[in-house]
């Protein structure tokens, strides 16, 4: 087995984790960490050939910016508290499921005609799937977890293929982490809405 290892998968690792860990805790620091992951892992696609996910860093970097400022503004003009866990209404899924099927499409046609990728349409639907996770997490949707495991479940057999091997393992890692955030987010969202059903009640 032909497994090297780089100071720039070392770092992907280690600020993945950290960011992942952060997001899980609700805590807003996890944006700057996961501006500075992004940047790791668009050099570390790059030279895997992964152009897909490369590129989506450069997404990630400016919903980053977008999610930093919801989480501490409250995501609307006017308003300043921190912004709250919620449920993904069946319109923001609609948006949602549409979004991720035509960006699947058109990446497994760009990546399969315009770049020598091995794995278009595995590059592709694991690119839609964090671009969705991740407007999601910037909204803090409970639901988004349940996205970012099933990008999860995809991204560490396919980095194992490309030879990304502690890449792979940050990924298990990181579906443990959103498991652990998935159960964290649903617990604060009932915190949130049993007081409100209690006084509703009394």
């Amino acid at each position: 087995m032909n497994w090297t290892l780089s100071w720039t998968e070392v770092l992907g690792f280690a600020t993945g984790a950290v960011c992942v860990w952060l997001v899980a805790r609700q805590h807003v620091a996890n944006w700057p960490v996961g501006i500075a992951n992004n940047v790791f892992f668009i050099v570390l696609f790059t030279q895997a050939g992964l152009y897909a996910d490369a590129g989506l860093q450069i997404v990630f970097i400016a919903l980053a910016a977008y999610g930093w400022w919801s989480w501490t503004h409250g995501g609307g003009p006017g308003t300043t508290g921190a912004l709250p866990v919620r449920r993904t209404t069946r319109t923001e899924w609609a948006w949602l499921a549409a979004a991720g099927a035509v960006a699947t499409l058109g990446l497994t046609l760009l990546l399969d005609h315009a770049t020598d990728s091995t794995v278009p349409f595995w590059d592709a639907v694991t690119t839609a799937l964090s671009l969705t996770a991740t407007y999601g997490q910037c909204r803090k949707l409970v639901e988004s977890w349940w996205l970012w495991i099933a990008a999860d479940l995809v991204y560490v057999p396919l980095y194992v293929h490309k030879g990304l091997h502690l890449t792979a393992l940050l990924y298990v890692g990181f579906l443990a982490l959103c498991v652990a955030g998935l159960l964290g987010w649903r617990r604060t969202l009932r915190e949130r809405t049993t007081p409100a059903a209690l006084g509703a009640t009394a």
